[in-house]
């Protein structure tokens, strides 16, 4: 029993439909319906979500929330007792926020920053808050919180905007405290990073498809290390599906770590480790190549 809290596309879709694939019964929230679009005017759904769970062999259930109401995850929550009695695993995926890049916080804009920090830090804390309590009553429930880049990455390295930098800091160490947290429960935290996503708006941004992604390593080589959704989401049903998941607990992990130690593959088989690559091959100025690294 799964709450992929922002779901709706990216990282948060490829995990629903891989927990589907599972066998899981996923709540697919977001605030993307058919009748709605969020601020992102993007047009994938919740709905489309939760068909590609049922697709994948579970059951998806989608339910439009903004989780910075809290209310609105009050309610969510409260829906998922009622009708399934329990909850095993929350992926608190939510972002949605636009980033203004390259400038230092005094050029920023202050209300799209601290926006961002809402969507970005608030919306994990409330959605938190309301489904711990039925997370714990059932022992090795597990937390993920996604992110962008591994603690040990990011520790030493400037994200490219204060907010930004700022906000992925925060979710790490939110997995870190809930780690602490849920333990006396039987219960385990993790932050978890995919690597170069290809999600619908990068694909989108590199003017290509899943099917046709490598056309773009033409015009930028390192694209060769990108992995698809589907990738974390094989990640997050790996650590579901552990019995020692326990031995995370708090810590930071990567979709490419877990899978040399899962043996999950991404959709093409491969075994993308983008963040070794980054600082190995890309950060050094060297070409292209990810012998080893796949």
């Amino acid at each position: 029993m799964a709450l992929v809290a922002g779901g709706t596309r990216g990282a948060g879709r490829g995990i629903a439909v891989q927990l589907g694939a599972a066998g899981a019964t996923v709540y697919v929230t977001g605030r993307t319906s058919g009748s709605e679009r969020s601020e992102m005017d993007r047009p994938e759904t919740i709905e489309e979500t939760a068909a590609l769970v049922d697709a994948a062999g579970g059951r998806g259930i989608a339910v439009q929330v903004d989780h910075l109401v809290p209310d609105r995850v009050r309610a969510l929550v409260a829906r998922i007792a009622s009708e399934q009695g329990a909850l095993h695993l929350l992926v608190n995926d939510i972002w949605g926020a636009e980033i203004e890049w390259d400038k230092p916080v005094w050029e920023s804009s202050l209300d799209t920053g601290l926006h961002t920090l809402r969507l970005a830090v608030d919306t994990h804390a409330i959605t938190s808050h309301f489904a711990l309590p039925l997370l714990i009553e059932t022992p090795g429930g597990l937390v993920v919180e996604m992110t962008d880049g591994t603690d040990e990455y990011n520790a030493s390295h400037y994200r490219v905007s204060f907010f930004y930098d700022l906000a992925k800091a925060a979710v790490h160490r939110m997995a870190f405290a809930l780690g602490h947290e849920l333990a006396p429960h039987g219960a385990t935290a993790v932050a978890l990073t995919p690597g170069w996503l290809r999600s619908e708006a990068m694909l989108q941004a590199h003017g290509v498809t899943e099917a046709t992604w490598r056309d773009a390593v033409a015009h930028a080589p390192h694209f060769a290390i990108s992995e698809s959704p589907a990738y974390v989401g094989r990640a997050v049903a790996a650590l579901a599906g552990d019995p020692e998941v326990a031995r995370w607990n708090g810590r930071s992990l990567s979709s490419g770590q877990l899978a040399q130690v899962y043996g999950f593959t991404d959709v093409d088989g491969d075994r993308p480790d983008a963040w070794r690559y980054l600082t190995e091959v890309q950060e050094p100025g060297l070409p292209a190549d990810v012998t080893g690294y796949r």
